[in-house]
């Protein structure tokens, strides 16, 4: 190409001089104008009033408060209501079922035996089951109502006769082989139990409010007491006066065999005191004449 055309060719090209550079958009105005914008403003709801709050404050307290009351004396709640109300003595006959065959059959044989039908006949004795009284949730901590009943123990719970004056009672159990102290022999801390609990019964309705704590125990014993055997405790209130209450109880065997006679096992004499504090308890209060003095006239 010639030097002419080169030219020409040139000269029809914008220089870079004559090029108009793009407008490029700028951060800094953009940042101003969109502070510039005045910003929306949220409308103020209206407050609720001091008394509103307060109410709702109380409600929600008094609400959580009464759910965690609840849930705390949930497991208090059947026992206490077993203790205001407890079962009547013809109710606690049918408030225990023999779960295995062998006691099922010390059932029977008590339920069947002369002694106890001729208990049942007399019209001045009251037939009840006292351990059975006991709520069920409690059992677990008591001694004599739930660690001490069961197969190989007391098979069953013991059946009891007394006199509402107070004046006599009977009970009668079936001891296992788990008692024993020396082999075959059932443990004198047993029996020693037995009297202790069975002479208090006995008294209970003489005293005040019907509640007694032991202050004094004598026991003598007379004949070891062979395990798997029937066992009877008889109990008789020599003397009241006041809080105070004598009792003379004995244990002794229950005949197996027509003619066969009891053994006398262990003797006892017991005093017991109705503490001052027990006049809180009144809901087991009677509305009878003084026990006491009943007895007395009986025993006049």
């Amino acid at each position: 190409m010639s030097s002419l055309g080169f030219r020409a060719v040139r000269s029809r090209l914008p220089s870079l001089s004559q090029t108009r550079a793009c407008p490029q958009p700028n951060p800094w105005r953009r940042a101003l104008s969109v502070a510039a914008e005045p910003a929306a403003v949220p409308t103020p709801s209206a407050r609720p009033s001091f008394f509103n709050r307060s109410l709702r404050f109380t409600g929600r307290s008094l609400l959580w408060t009464s759910v965690g009351l609840i849930m705390a004396l949930a497991p208090a709640m059947e026992p206490a209501a077993a203790i205001l109300s407890p079962p009547s003595d013809a109710e606690t006959l049918s408030m225990f079922t023999p779960e295995d065959d062998e006691s099922q059959a010390k059932e029977d044989f008590i339920n069947s035996h002369p002694l106890v039908i001729a208990l049942r006949s007399d019209p001045d004795l009251t037939e009840s089951r006292p351990h059975m009284k006991i709520p069920p949730a409690w059992r677990k901590q008591s001694l004599t109502g739930g660690t001490l009943i069961g197969l190989g123990r007391v098979t069953v719970p013991p059946f009891a006769w007394c006199e509402d004056t107070g004046k006599t009672y009977v009970q009668i159990s079936h001891v296992g082989t788990d008692l024993c102290g020396h082999m075959g022999i059932v443990h004198g801390g047993f029996l020693a139990t037995m009297l202790d609990e069975g002479l208090a019964r006995c008294c209970f309705p003489v005293l005040p409010f019907n509640i007694g704590m032991t202050a004094k125990l004598e026991i003598n014993y007379k004949a070891p007491a062979l395990a798997n055997q029937y066992l009877v405790l008889r109990a008789t209130t020599t003397k009241v006066e006041g809080r105070k209450a004598w009792v003379d109880g004995v244990i002794e065997t229950l005949p197996t065999k027509e003619g066969e006679q009891p053994v006398v096992l262990a003797t006892a004499s017991a005093l017991y005191v109705s503490p001052k504090q027990a006049s809180v308890s009144t809901w087991d209060q009677r509305e009878s004449q003084p026990p006491q003095r009943r007895l007395r006239g009986n025993a006049d």
